[in-house]
């Protein structure tokens, strides 16, 4: 059978616009049906954004307590060995002074007992 219809520009033009028309009140009763659906996305996105960040600020915190936490180990750690340091200087001197003191104290009763030899033994001669 053929098409007994003249189709003809205006025809083709009215057809074209026509079928436009349609899509485009689909495409917005599409989208008036989808806007719940959407509103809803879209809050359930903001959700999990704000929890994302709130996971994000809470492993920075965690982060930042840890480092200062470290940096205070680290600080305490360094006093301690200077301390130590301190300690163990003190403990060299006073050990050089005790031993310069014994070898003055030695020194000393050596001359003593020479002084003591020496006097018998004049006192021997005379």
């Amino acid at each position: 059978m053929k098409n007994t219809r003249d189709n003809g520009l205006s025809d083709r033009r009215k057809a074209t616009a026509d079928a436009k028309k349609i899509l485009l009140d689909n495409y917005r009763m599409a989208k008036e049906a989808a806007e719940p659906h959407l509103e809803a996305r879209q809050a359930e996105r903001v959700a999990v954004a704000t929890a994302r960040e709130e996971r994000r600020a809470e492993r920075e915190r965690a982060k930042t307590e840890e480092r200062d936490r470290s940096l205070a180990a680290a600080k305490a750690e360094a006093e301690a060995a200077e301390a130590a340091d301190r300690a163990e200087a003190e403990a060299r001197l006073e050990a050089e002074t005790s031993r310069i003191s014994r070898v003055i104290e030695d020194e000393a009763a050596r001359k003593a007992k020479r002084d003591e030899r020496y006097a018998s033994r004049k006192a021997r001669k005379s």
